[in-house]
């Protein structure tokens, strides 16, 4: 081995050199795609107010939307407001089931839960949103019209079916939440004498809930942009909600019919863009307060 060999580098820092490469190239074009979409959606969303001249506050505090006609009007109060209402009643059923499954699972039976309920909630996860969708629309839209008048369309089909949709998600994040919690903690609680209900209550539960309400908020983050299965359930009417029979509309559901059937630069596609800005903001709300809660767990 000469002294030009011992002075080039080795081919395992070689390979050290390219690997640290191509992550930073795979993060930096992950941060440039996250960044474009950012800066696309909205200066497509500003239009609305920027060129349009619609005021920000009517925009948000009125429900009339006629984009088209004579004297035009966008008010997305109606639809901001059946969104939040349907997601917040989804994850109200979805998340004490998931927990109560997840507990099954992690702590009363986990030969069970681990071979067959766990593959099943797995499956859950991969089904696409537009089966849950026709399954809402030809067994859940007839059922809620036979058992309480009306079209059967509305929040409470658009919530049934969220529910059912974040049900998986919430379950599998609640289940390895439960799993993190280490075992000496169980051990000790039974040493003194502690039944299994209250090892689960006072020491389980306490110490997951930090991540079980991670768990909650991303479920209720997929549930507030889910889109096709919504629309196919709710009525697509823009009218604030009265009672959960109300055929409506959420932002998605708008957004996914209309879009394709307005002209850019006019305003009733403007007005779609700045509903789409409305659930990147959402979106992104969600995931800072999902930020928050886990440095407070580390902290803790």
């Amino acid at each position: 081995m000469n002294l030009v060999e011992l002075k080039s580098p080795s081919k395992e820092i070689r390979q050290d050199h390219w690997g640290k490469i191509l992550c930073y190239a795979a993060t930096g074009v992950l941060l440039l795609l996250l960044l474009t979409m950012m800066y696309f959606v909205f200066s497509k969303g500003i239009r609305t107010f920027t060129v349009d001249g619609v005021k920000v506050w009517k925009f948000l505090t009125t429900s009339q939307w006629e984009p088209t006609s004579t004297t035009p009007k966008v008010g997305a109060l109606a639809l901001i407001s059946t969104s939040f209402l349907t997601t917040i009643l989804a994850a109200v059923i979805a998340a004490p089931i998931a927990i109560i499954i997840a507990i099954y699972v992690v702590v009363i039976d986990t030969k069970i839960g681990t071979k067959l309920i766990q593959p099943i909630v797995e499956l859950l996860l991969g089904i696409p949103s537009v089966v849950y969708g026709f399954v809402g629309l030809t067994m859940l839209v007839p059922l809620i019209r036979r058992s309480f008048g009306g079209t059967g369309f509305g929040i409470l089909a658009g919530m049934l079916i969220l529910a059912l949709m974040i049900l998986p998600t919430i379950t599998s994040l609640a289940i390895e939440s439960l799993r993190g919690v280490d075992r000496s903690y169980w051990n000790f609680a039974y040493t003194l004498g502690g039944t299994t209900w209250q090892v689960i209550t006072h020491v389980i539960l306490k110490i997951a809930a930090p991540n079980l309400i991670i768990a909650v908020i991303y479920g209720i983050a997929r549930a507030f942009g889910e889109a096709l299965a919504v629309q196919m359930v709710i009525g697509n009417t823009i009218q604030m909600p009265i009672n959960l029979l109300t055929p409506t509309a959420t932002l998605t559901s708008k957004l996914t019919t209309d879009i394709g059937n307005t002209v850019a630069g006019t305003l009733a596609n403007d007005a779609l863009w700045s509903l789409a800005l409305i659930l990147l903001l959402m979106s992104l709300a969600f995931n800072l307060i999902a930020k928050r809660f886990a440095k407070r767990r580390v902290k803790s």
